[in-house]
């Protein structure tokens, strides 16, 4: 005669009593827990990714890559703030294209975004790690020069200007040619102030015939 088992406990197959609140361990769960694990990190790196390629959006120029004008500001605030601890130059300088609407007036808008995203291209080659290319609006860029004096600063922009001459459109074998303006920003001086005085300078190339670097 089988034995009478203890209030609340159940026969197993050995025989043994087992309590009937125990509960029986599934042998496959670490594996689908590290499963899991896995394809939890797998979602956050997407998300990490989608959200860095958000952020770059967001700070770019969709058309030529460049920093638009919210990435640029950031930008700004940290190579000012350098510059302020290292008591080092920083210079700006404005650059507008010659001659832009004539060209999408007579070329079309198409030729008009191959000749922004040419000059940025051309630019950035010529460009130092540290240098910083903004697309402000429009045909207007700026560039920022961290420790960099305003001779150099001027030969700098000048010597771009020598790159664009001996480079054309690809496809269209237009030669493109801009105008610019060139200051180091003062201390105390505000963004907007440095820019404004490198407006004024690049009108004044403007004036002098285009296709001229000015210092302000």
């Amino acid at each position: 005669m089988a034995s009478a088992q203890p209030p609340g406990f159940l026969p197993t197959a050995s025989g043994r009593a087992q309590h009937s609140h125990v509960r029986r361990f599934d042998t496959r769960q670490p594996e689908a827990t590290a499963l899991e694990l896995l394809a939890a990190e797998l979602r956050i790196g997407d998300l990490e990714r989608a959200l860095g390629e958000a952020r770059a959006a967001a700070h770019t120029d969709a058309l030529t890559g460049a920093l638009n004008r919210h990435g640029f500001t950031e930008a700004y605030q940290r190579e000012a703030a350098r510059s302020r601890r290292n008591n080092s130059p920083l210079a700006l300088a404005l650059i507008d294209l010659d001659d832009f609407k004539r060209l999408n007036d007579t070329l079309g808008h198409q030729v008009g975004d191959e000749a922004l995203v040419h000059l940025v291209r051309v630019i950035r080659s010529a460009l130092r790690p540290s240098d910083i290319l903004c697309r402000f609006g429009g045909e207007e860029f700026v560039v920022l020069l961290p420790e960099t004096a305003l001779n150099q600063a001027t030969s700098a922009i000048s010597r771009f200007q020598r790159q664009l001459a001996t480079q054309a459109i690809p496809g269209q074998e237009i030669v493109l040619t801009f105008s610019a303006g060139v200051v180091v920003q003062a201390s105390g001086e505000s963004l907007e102030q440095s820019i404004l005085r490198a407006d004024v300078a690049t009108y004044a190339a403007k004036r002098a015939g285009k296709n001229c670097v000015v210092a302000g």
